[in-house]
């Protein structure tokens, strides 16, 4: 071991995660497509307690990370492919993607917070479906997005052209 914390072999030690949240109604399937209007709840697990939610109904958005767990391990992309297997788009690196047969299987999602209540937070277009483990949920802060102008190639334009509608 490195005194970075890197094992010889390049990857650093394994980490072990617990969800703070369970994503609670909306899609029972993962479907890749029309995410706007879907509403879920996020319900805070219970060894936290419900202070930990005070002050969010303050903000507008929330960032979630969550993981995808009912990707199949075996599925897991390590390499590059056809985003979504469209042979019209070009062959990409599984980090620029963000498809959910990642190597950690963690989905990133910014959504609109509809309410919050005692111990749940009631959100639309959360991309996670009914039963998702929620690892983190972030008050989402213009500051911490981007501070310079977007750029993005043209197939993840067309990709996301209706994922949100």
């Amino acid at each position: 071991m490195t005194d970075a914390g890197m094992t010889d072999a390049g990857m650093t030690d394994a980490f072990s995660l617990t969800p703070i949240a369970t994503v609670r109604g909306g899609r029972g399937d993962p479907v890749d497509d029309h995410w706007e209007g879907v509403e879920a709840t996020i319900e805070l697990d219970p060894s936290l307690p419900a202070d930990s939610l005070l002050g969010l109904d303050g903000f507008s958005h929330l960032d979630v990370v969550y993981v995808f767990d009912r990707v199949d391990t075996a599925s897991i992309v390590t390499g590059a492919r056809h985003p979504r297997g469209n042979t019209a788009w070009p062959r990409v690196g599984i980090f620029a993607q963000r498809a959910k047969a990642r190597p950690n299987r963690l989905g990133v999602s910014t959504c609109r917070i509809v309410s919050v209540g005692h111990r749940t937070i009631r959100v639309a277009g959360l991309d996670a479906v009914d039963g998702t483990p929620v690892l983190d949920i972030k008050p989402h802060m213009v500051e911490m997005g981007p501070r310079s102008e977007v750029r993005e190639p043209e197939w993840a334009r067309e990709l996301m052209e209706h994922y949100w509608r």
